[in-house]
């Protein structure tokens, strides 16, 4: 499988360019998921001309437009991040990256609740990073995380679900005959839409559905927004619970009735949380299989990514 092209905080990957001259290493990152990934390391205040070490910073001001200071000799370091971060965003343009996962609560890197300090020195966990906000801009539908966040079991299933998607997506928009390769893309991804939200799944599919009254151009492009924004939507047991029960419906009749309460048993355990995600995947995975239904053994739902990656094992 081609590694899939991400970007990351190159502290992430244990290089040595935090302010202190340490690093953040996150094993998971890169021994785990980077047996997938072709990291694209960045570290915005060392290549945008900051040595290591260096005096720490701090975001200061309105948090909607925050200043990046120096804490003691109150250096305005803004202007320098903020026309490098423009460069550098510029070349990552032509990467072809699938998400970045950012370093959390860094003045630069920071995705979300960054610590910005007040007139009076008083922090609020209000701000974003200088060069996120900066990329964020650049590339809002892209799939982004921070590495503290990824420690949440349903937000790391849920972003690398997202990265692995939209590779796929990347490789049925640039290939031949596209529209006939999207609607082999959306039928094969019907079920994991689902999982993140009927209303989206629905209009997706009218999309589909009436895409000669669009141009190429403009169907790609509603159809990407329209995948991305569906999938950034959190799954949640009831919705998995939904997408399972309409996959039993495919062979509910073939099933026994001791099979068919083993499987609503099955079901039920997981939606109250005794059970995790995998145990009725690899039950109804069975069935899938012993029926041998084309449509469910093409459904990206029941594989969105590496089962190595034991993803639905903690969800």
């Amino acid at each position: 499988m081609e590694k899939i092209k991400l970007g990351i905080s190159a502290c992430l990957l244990g290089e040595n360019v935090r302010y202190d001259g340490g690093h953040k290493l996150d094993r998971f990152l890169r021994d785990t998921l980077g047996r997938y990934a072709d990291y694209v390391p960045v570290c915005p205040e060392t290549e945008c001309g900051m040595g290591v070490p260096r005096e720490a910073m701090r975001l200061e001001g309105n948090p909607d437009a925050p200043r990046l200071l120096t804490r003691d000799t109150r250096i305005d370091k803004t202007e320098m991040m903020v026309s490098w971060a423009k460069k550098r965003i510029a070349r990552l343009a032509s990467e072809n990256l699938c998400g970045f996962i950012f370093k959390s609560d860094s003045p630069s890197c920071g995705m979300e609740r960054v610590k910005v300090y007040d007139e009076k020195g008083m922090p609020a966990k209000t701000g974003v990073g200088i060069f996120v906000r900066v990329f964020m801009d650049a590339f809002p539908m892209l799939p982004v995380e921070e590495e503290g966040r990824l420690h949440d079991p349903r937000l790391r299933e849920n972003f690398i679900e997202r990265i692995f998607t939209l590779r796929r997506w990347r490789e049925v928009r640039g290939g031949k005959s596209p529209r006939g390769a999207l609607v082999d893309f959306h039928t094969r991804h019907k079920l994991l839409l689902l999982s993140h939200s009927t209303k989206l799944y629905r209009e997706m599919g009218k999309l589909v559905a009436g895409q000669k009254r669009h141009s190429l151009q403009a169907l790609r492009a509603n159809y990407e927004a329209l995948l991305m924004k569906a999938l950034s939507l959190k799954t949640s047991p009831k919705k998995h619970v939904n997408v399972l029960m309409h996959i039993m419906d495919y062979f509910r009749e073939k099933l026994s009735a001791d099979e068919k309460r083993e499987l609503l048993e099955i079901f039920g355990r997981y939606a109250q949380g005794h059970l995790p995600l995998i145990v009725p995947l690899t039950l109804i995975g069975r069935y899938v299989r012993k029926y041998d239904e084309p449509y469910l053994k093409e459904q990206v739902y029941l594989n969105p990514h590496p089962l190595e990656l034991q993803l639905r094992n903690h969800v």
